[in-house]
């Protein structure tokens, strides 16, 4: 009996004993485990970082690629909500930048689009002189012509003559003044501005030729025949008039396309 005793003690002694180290190895293991489930999940989460990093970096190059055209844009509609006096003069400016930024990267814009933009230059023009300087401007423009809303006018050909004037008159002779006429019938566009520029101008015109050569080249390789550019120069008095048949440029884009 006492042997039976002994047996059975030292078995629940082996028993305990196993059962304690299975415990330990079953501890170190889950330990050990836990461990690389952290150092992996470290990585990851490290990875992860570097990933949501260089997202947000591609997201600001991203917005910056597309905020940067439009940042002096939303600038002056901040201004714009604050200066109620000058209201209209920001509004014509805002018009100009949309037709900058969305419509000048177009081959063609419709005669109406281009008149809207440049009467918008215009009167930020208009802006830096005295209120009292002479401006004639005159628009004669027919809606109901068959050109007035297609796609048939070269963007921003307007502006060159208009910067021309504003760029060479002399605003603070008393007989100086800017004329600019435009006028849409019968499906031909005619531009007339003249300014009266001072002395200085003057021999810098003769010497340099007056107005921008590259209007010159870019209506040829456009309108090709379908236009006529004049420039002329009398007692101080500057001219431009171009004429251009919208109507057989249309006609033209239409039975060769």
């Amino acid at each position: 009996m006492e042997g039976n005793y002994y047996m059975i003690h030292d078995y629940l002694i082996f028993i305990g004993v196993f059962a304690i180290f299975l415990f330990l190895a079953a501890g170190i293991y889950l330990f050990s485990k836990n461990q690389k489930l952290t150092q992996r999940n470290t990585k990851l989460s490290e990875s992860n970082k570097i990933i949501e990093q260089r997202l947000n970096e591609v997201r600001l190059e991203h917005i910056g690629t597309k905020l940067n055209p439009h940042l002096f844009k939303n600038i002056l509609n901040s201004v714009q909500s604050h200066a109620y006096q000058t209201y209209m003069s920001l509004d014509k400016l805002a018009n100009v930048l949309d037709y900058i930024l969305y419509e000048s990267n177009n081959k063609y814009v419709s005669p109406k689009e281009e008149l809207n933009f440049a009467l918008s230059l215009i009167e930020i023009n208009k802006i830096k002189v005295n209120p009292l300087f002479d401006f004639r401007i005159k628009f004669k423009i027919n809606k109901t012509d068959s050109v007035y809303e297609e796609k048939v006018f070269a963007p921003l050909i307007s502006v060159d003559l208009i910067e021309n004037a504003f760029k060479h008159t002399d605003f603070l002779a008393q007989d100086s003044f800017i004329s600019i006429f435009m006028e849409l019938e019968n499906r031909v566009f005619t531009m007339k501005v003249s300014n009266k520029a001072s002395l200085k101008n003057s021999l810098e015109k003769e010497k340099s030729g007056f107005g921008s050569q590259s209007l010159d080249q870019r209506l040829k390789m456009i309108y090709n025949t379908h236009y006529h550019l004049e420039k002329s120069s009398k007692n101080g008095i500057f001219t431009a008039e171009l004429k251009i048949n919208l109507g057989e440029f249309y006609d033209k884009m239409r039975y060769s396309g």
